[in-house]
């Protein structure tokens, strides 16, 4: 489309020749990308709100610091060696006054030694940090809860009360705990191995009924 012209004209011989030449071209404006549209909700979002423009530049200059402080945290925590669960001191091993057939101790040793007795097999990650530190506090635990390496220094009350408690435990498939035996796929007991460990149990519960009197059995909270 032409604004204006202007008419040049050019005699040659007997022929005029007539030229329109445009003084000025209009030239439709260039599309704006979408994505800097001021009808674009993204761009009305980020240029429009100061709030957030704030808020973004705020975040950009304090992540970087964030984060190169939480790597020296995680250095600095590798130099914490929490004590390892390594004695292996058997002295009252529930070996040493209930029988504990074959078959049983393949069951214990994979499932419930690691941490249920004074040996710990550690995987290679206990060398991380903060992964040392959840796993000496789970093991920790669980000794407190039961331990077999110390099994008969307990009042027979409470040996009593243990087996009880693993034969409760064994029937709802509450132990081995699922977070271990997500990474020690061989401690998952078979319905087969849950019903060995309980009649194991059960057979040592009805040796102290035999053996001692039913009240001493009983075991008294404080």
């Amino acid at each position: 489309e032409l604004n204006s012209t202007r008419i040049l004209s050019t005699n040659f011989g007997h022929v005029q020749t007539v030229t329109r030449v445009p003084d000025t071209v209009y030239r439709a404006p260039l599309p704006v990308p979408p994505a800097l549209s001021p009808q674009s909700p993204v761009s009305s979002t980020l240029f429009f709100n100061p709030i957030l423009a704030s808020f973004l530049c705020t975040m950009k200059k304090y992540v970087r610091p964030f984060l190169y402080g939480l790597l020296a945290l995680l250095v600095l925590a590798q130099l914490y060696r929490p004590a390892r669960n390594l004695s292996n001191d058997q002295t009252n091993h529930v070996s040493t006054k209930y029988p504990v057939p074959a078959e049983v101790e393949a069951i214990l040793k994979p499932a419930c030694y690691d941490c249920h007795s004074n040996l710990t097999e550690y995987p290679w990650y206990a060398n991380v940090q903060p992964i040392a530190s959840w796993l000496a506090n789970h093991v920790n635990e669980g000794k407190r809860e039961l331990n077999l390496s110390a099994f008969t220094s307990r009042k027979i009350a409470v040996q009593n009360h243990k087996f009880e408690e693993i034969i409760e435990m064994v029937k709802e498939g509450n132990m081995p705990l699922g977070s271990y035996t997500w990474t020690h796929r061989d401690a998952v007991l078979t319905p087969q191995q849950q019903q060995v460990l309980v009649a194991w149990a059960q057979t040592n519960m009805d040796s102290l009924a035999a053996q001692y009197p039913a009240d001493s059995l009983v075991l008294r909270r404080k």
